[in-house]
Protein backbone atom coordinates (compact mmCIF):
# COMPACT_ATOMS: atom_id res chain seq x y z
CA UNK A 1 0.00 0.00 0.00
CA UNK A 2 1.11 3.68 -0.62
CA UNK A 3 2.71 5.04 2.57
CA UNK A 4 0.67 8.63 2.54
CA UNK A 5 -2.72 5.71 2.37
CA UNK A 6 -1.10 4.02 5.73
CA UNK A 7 -0.73 7.45 7.36
CA UNK A 8 -4.12 8.73 6.65
CA UNK A 9 -5.99 5.34 7.61
CA UNK A 10 -3.73 5.82 10.76
CA UNK A 11 -5.22 9.26 11.24
CA UNK A 12 -8.69 8.21 10.69
CA UNK A 13 -8.51 5.09 12.62
CA UNK A 14 -7.38 7.27 15.73
CA UNK A 15 -10.01 9.70 15.47
CA UNK A 16 -12.83 7.32 14.68
CA UNK A 17 -12.13 5.26 17.48
CA UNK A 18 -12.14 8.11 20.10
CA UNK A 19 -15.32 9.38 18.31
CA UNK A 20 -16.65 5.52 19.25
CA UNK A 21 -15.45 5.65 22.20
CA UNK A 22 -16.96 9.43 23.17
CA UNK A 23 -20.09 9.00 21.66
CA UNK A 24 -21.16 5.65 20.82
CA UNK A 25 -21.52 5.71 17.31
CA UNK A 26 -18.98 3.05 16.07
CA UNK A 27 -17.52 5.27 14.02
CA UNK A 28 -18.96 4.55 10.98
CA UNK A 29 -20.67 7.76 10.22
CA UNK A 30 -16.74 9.08 9.97
CA UNK A 31 -15.34 6.05 8.29
CA UNK A 32 -17.38 5.64 5.39
CA UNK A 33 -17.06 9.19 3.68
CA UNK A 34 -13.29 9.20 4.27
CA UNK A 35 -13.13 5.90 3.29
CA UNK A 36 -14.75 6.25 0.12
CA UNK A 37 -12.60 9.51 -1.07
CA UNK A 38 -9.01 6.89 0.54
CA UNK A 39 -10.54 4.14 -1.74
CA UNK A 40 -11.93 6.40 -4.35
CA UNK A 41 -7.53 7.65 -4.56
CA UNK A 42 -6.72 3.43 -4.49
CA UNK A 43 -8.24 3.19 -7.37
CA UNK A 44 -10.81 1.20 -6.48
CA UNK A 45 -13.36 0.34 -8.42
CA UNK A 46 -16.20 2.84 -8.90
CA UNK A 47 -19.31 0.35 -8.74
CA UNK A 48 -17.62 -0.99 -5.50
CA UNK A 49 -16.58 1.70 -3.45
CA UNK A 50 -19.32 2.81 -1.37
CA UNK A 51 -20.10 -0.96 -0.90
CA UNK A 52 -16.38 -1.56 0.15
CA UNK A 53 -16.47 1.68 2.41
CA UNK A 54 -19.35 0.49 4.07
CA UNK A 55 -18.43 -3.00 4.75
CA UNK A 56 -14.96 -2.42 5.80
CA UNK A 57 -16.13 -0.22 8.23
CA UNK A 58 -18.63 -2.50 9.76
CA UNK A 59 -16.04 -5.06 10.09
CA UNK A 60 -14.13 -2.33 11.92
CA UNK A 61 -16.70 -1.94 14.27
CA UNK A 62 -16.42 -5.32 15.51
CA UNK A 63 -12.93 -4.58 17.54
CA UNK A 64 -13.66 -0.89 18.03
CA UNK A 65 -17.01 -1.60 19.67
CA UNK A 66 -14.93 -4.30 22.14
CA UNK A 67 -12.19 -1.98 22.87
CA UNK A 68 -14.83 0.98 24.11
CA UNK A 69 -17.08 -1.16 25.63
CA UNK A 70 -14.72 -2.31 28.39
CA UNK A 71 -14.07 1.20 29.83
CA UNK A 72 -17.38 2.06 29.94
CA UNK A 73 -18.57 -1.07 31.60
CA UNK A 74 -15.44 -0.46 34.04
CA UNK A 75 -17.56 2.87 35.05
CA UNK A 76 -21.17 0.43 35.42
CA UNK A 77 -22.90 2.85 32.70
CA UNK A 78 -23.62 -0.56 30.16
CA UNK A 79 -27.30 -1.43 30.51
CA UNK A 80 -26.50 -5.07 29.65
CA UNK A 81 -30.90 -5.53 30.21
CA UNK A 82 -31.12 -3.25 26.88
CA UNK A 83 -28.28 -4.59 24.61
CA UNK A 84 -30.02 -8.44 25.80
CA UNK A 85 -33.49 -7.48 24.57
CA UNK A 86 -31.86 -5.20 21.97
CA UNK A 87 -30.09 -8.15 20.34
CA UNK A 88 -31.96 -10.44 19.19
CA UNK A 89 -34.08 -8.38 17.02
CA UNK A 90 -30.27 -6.65 16.01
CA UNK A 91 -29.13 -9.62 14.21
CA UNK A 92 -32.27 -10.34 12.17
CA UNK A 93 -32.45 -7.01 10.69
CA UNK A 94 -28.45 -7.47 9.94
CA UNK A 95 -28.53 -10.36 8.21
CA UNK A 96 -31.22 -8.92 6.38
CA UNK A 97 -29.67 -6.21 5.31
CA UNK A 98 -26.12 -7.17 5.06
CA UNK A 99 -26.42 -10.68 3.35
CA UNK A 100 -29.17 -9.88 0.80
CA UNK A 101 -30.65 -6.17 0.45
CA UNK A 102 -27.27 -4.40 0.73
CA UNK A 103 -25.35 -6.26 -2.54
CA UNK A 104 -28.63 -5.54 -4.52
CA UNK A 105 -28.65 -1.59 -3.75
CA UNK A 106 -26.76 0.31 -6.69
CA UNK A 107 -23.87 2.61 -5.55
CA UNK A 108 -25.54 5.60 -5.89
CA UNK A 109 -28.50 4.41 -3.69
CA UNK A 110 -26.18 3.28 -1.01
CA UNK A 111 -24.59 6.69 -1.00
CA UNK A 112 -28.54 8.10 -0.70
CA UNK A 113 -29.11 6.15 2.21
CA UNK A 114 -26.08 7.44 3.97
CA UNK A 115 -26.16 10.88 3.39
CA UNK A 116 -29.76 11.06 4.68
CA UNK A 117 -29.46 9.22 7.94
CA UNK A 118 -26.22 10.81 8.72
CA UNK A 119 -28.09 14.60 7.97
CA UNK A 120 -31.20 12.94 10.22
CA UNK A 121 -28.40 12.04 13.03
CA UNK A 122 -27.14 15.27 12.48
CA UNK A 123 -29.79 16.75 13.50
CA UNK A 124 -31.03 14.73 16.40
CA UNK A 125 -27.64 16.04 18.20
CA UNK A 126 -27.76 19.15 17.52
CA UNK A 127 -31.58 19.69 18.81
CA UNK A 128 -31.14 17.72 21.84
CA UNK A 129 -34.48 17.94 22.58
CA UNK A 130 -35.54 16.67 26.24
CA UNK A 131 -38.06 13.37 25.98
CA UNK A 132 -41.33 13.66 28.05
CA UNK A 133 -40.31 12.34 31.71
CA UNK A 134 -42.91 9.87 31.69
CA UNK A 135 -41.71 8.10 28.53
CA UNK A 136 -40.02 4.95 29.02
CA UNK A 137 -38.47 2.03 27.79
CA UNK A 138 -40.76 -0.72 25.85
CA UNK A 139 -41.32 -3.95 26.48
CA UNK A 140 -39.22 -6.91 25.10
CA UNK A 141 -40.95 -7.38 22.01
CA UNK A 142 -41.07 -3.37 21.10
CA UNK A 143 -37.80 -3.20 22.03
CA UNK A 144 -36.43 -6.31 20.19
CA UNK A 145 -38.56 -4.55 17.38
CA UNK A 146 -36.40 -1.56 17.21
CA UNK A 147 -33.40 -3.50 17.52
CA UNK A 148 -34.51 -5.00 14.04
CA UNK A 149 -34.67 -1.24 12.55
CA UNK A 150 -31.34 -0.65 14.45
CA UNK A 151 -29.62 -3.31 12.58
CA UNK A 152 -31.01 -3.14 9.49
CA UNK A 153 -30.35 0.59 9.04
CA UNK A 154 -26.80 0.32 10.01
CA UNK A 155 -26.62 -2.45 7.65
CA UNK A 156 -27.31 0.14 5.13
CA UNK A 157 -25.05 3.17 5.93
CA UNK A 158 -22.51 1.05 7.92
CA UNK A 159 -21.98 2.35 11.34
CA UNK A 160 -22.43 0.81 14.94
CA UNK A 161 -26.30 1.64 14.81
CA UNK A 162 -25.57 4.88 17.67
CA UNK A 163 -26.92 7.14 15.32
CA UNK A 164 -30.47 5.76 16.06
CA UNK A 165 -30.24 3.94 19.17
CA UNK A 166 -28.44 6.71 21.46
CA UNK A 167 -31.16 9.01 20.30
CA UNK A 168 -34.07 6.44 20.96
CA UNK A 169 -32.89 5.44 24.23
CA UNK A 170 -32.15 9.30 25.65
CA UNK A 171 -36.24 9.83 24.01
CA UNK A 172 -37.03 6.93 26.06
CA UNK A 173 -35.31 8.84 29.23
CA UNK A 174 -32.41 6.63 29.24
CA UNK A 175 -29.75 8.57 30.62
CA UNK A 176 -27.11 9.83 28.31
CA UNK A 177 -24.45 8.25 29.40
CA UNK A 178 -26.20 5.44 29.88
CA UNK A 179 -26.69 5.51 26.48
CA UNK A 180 -24.04 6.43 24.87
CA UNK A 181 -22.50 3.15 27.07
CA UNK A 182 -25.02 0.50 25.72
CA UNK A 183 -25.06 1.90 22.42
CA UNK A 184 -21.29 1.24 22.23
CA UNK A 185 -22.38 -2.32 23.49
CA UNK A 186 -24.99 -2.95 21.01
CA UNK A 187 -22.29 -2.10 17.79
CA UNK A 188 -20.63 -5.58 18.64
CA UNK A 189 -23.87 -7.96 17.17
CA UNK A 190 -24.68 -5.27 14.89
CA UNK A 191 -21.08 -5.22 13.29
CA UNK A 192 -20.84 -9.14 13.59
CA UNK A 193 -24.51 -9.76 12.04
CA UNK A 194 -23.37 -7.28 9.06
CA UNK A 195 -20.01 -8.25 8.68
CA UNK A 196 -20.88 -11.96 8.05
CA UNK A 197 -23.82 -10.48 5.55
CA UNK A 198 -21.19 -8.34 3.61
CA UNK A 199 -18.83 -11.52 3.17
CA UNK A 200 -21.49 -13.69 1.85
CA UNK A 201 -23.38 -11.92 -0.13
CA UNK A 202 -20.01 -10.37 -1.93
CA UNK A 203 -18.01 -13.45 -2.16
CA UNK A 204 -19.80 -14.03 -5.70
CA UNK A 205 -19.16 -10.57 -7.12
CA UNK A 206 -17.66 -10.91 -10.18
CA UNK A 207 -14.29 -9.75 -10.81
CA UNK A 208 -13.27 -8.87 -6.82
CA UNK A 209 -9.86 -6.78 -6.45
CA UNK A 210 -7.62 -9.56 -4.48
CA UNK A 211 -7.71 -6.71 -1.49
CA UNK A 212 -10.89 -7.64 -0.54
CA UNK A 213 -12.90 -10.33 1.00
CA UNK A 214 -16.48 -10.25 -0.06
CA UNK A 215 -16.79 -6.42 0.13
CA UNK A 216 -14.32 -5.55 2.95
CA UNK A 217 -11.29 -3.87 1.83
CA UNK A 218 -9.24 -6.06 4.77
CA UNK A 219 -5.71 -4.18 3.94
CA UNK A 220 -7.49 -0.99 5.24
CA UNK A 221 -9.39 -2.73 7.57
CA UNK A 222 -6.04 -4.17 9.38
CA UNK A 223 -4.83 -0.63 9.65
CA UNK A 224 -7.94 1.38 11.06
CA UNK A 225 -8.12 -1.49 13.45
CA UNK A 226 -4.92 -1.19 14.99
CA UNK A 227 -5.31 2.43 16.06
CA UNK A 228 -8.98 2.51 16.58
CA UNK A 229 -8.70 -0.07 19.11
CA UNK A 230 -6.70 2.57 21.07
CA UNK A 231 -8.40 5.27 21.10
CA UNK A 232 -11.89 3.87 21.32
CA UNK A 233 -10.79 3.51 25.16
CA UNK A 234 -9.73 6.99 25.66
CA UNK A 235 -12.77 8.26 24.14
CA UNK A 236 -15.02 5.94 26.85
CA UNK A 237 -13.39 7.56 29.54
CA UNK A 238 -13.63 11.22 28.55
CA UNK A 239 -17.27 10.31 28.10
CA UNK A 240 -17.99 10.29 32.07
CA UNK A 241 -15.69 13.14 31.81
CA UNK A 242 -16.37 15.62 29.57
CA UNK A 243 -19.30 17.94 28.51
CA UNK A 244 -20.75 15.31 25.83
CA UNK A 245 -23.85 17.46 25.17
CA UNK A 246 -21.37 19.80 23.53
CA UNK A 247 -19.38 18.12 22.02
CA UNK A 248 -22.39 16.12 20.39
CA UNK A 249 -23.51 19.58 18.91
CA UNK A 250 -19.37 20.14 17.50
CA UNK A 251 -20.19 16.48 16.10
CA UNK A 252 -23.26 17.27 14.48
CA UNK A 253 -21.55 20.08 12.19
CA UNK A 254 -19.12 17.72 10.98
CA UNK A 255 -21.80 15.21 10.14
CA UNK A 256 -23.33 17.58 7.67
CA UNK A 257 -20.27 18.56 6.05
CA UNK A 258 -19.58 15.23 5.47
CA UNK A 259 -23.59 14.16 4.66
CA UNK A 260 -23.04 16.93 1.42
CA UNK A 261 -19.90 14.68 0.23
CA UNK A 262 -21.78 12.06 0.17
CA UNK A 263 -25.03 13.33 -1.26
CA UNK A 264 -22.48 14.51 -4.36
CA UNK A 265 -21.18 10.77 -4.50
CA UNK A 266 -25.21 9.78 -5.15
CA UNK A 267 -25.44 12.66 -7.55
CA UNK A 268 -22.37 11.59 -9.72
CA UNK A 269 -23.58 8.01 -9.21
CA UNK A 270 -26.86 8.91 -10.38
CA UNK A 271 -26.12 11.47 -13.31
Amino acid sequence: MDPLFIVALAVLGCVTGFAAGLLGIGGGMLLVPFLTLLLTWQGVRGDLIIHAAIATSMASILFTSVASVRAHHKKGAVRWDLVAAFTPGIVLGGLLSGGAVFAALKTGWLALCFAVFVTYSGYQMLMGKKPKPSRQMPAAVGTGAAGAGIGFLSGLVGAGGGFVSVPFMTWCNVPLHQAVATSAALGFPIALANTIGYVWSGWGHADLPPQMIGFIYWPALIVLVMFSVVTAPMGARAAHRLPVNTLKRVFAFLLFGLSLYMFYKAYNAFF
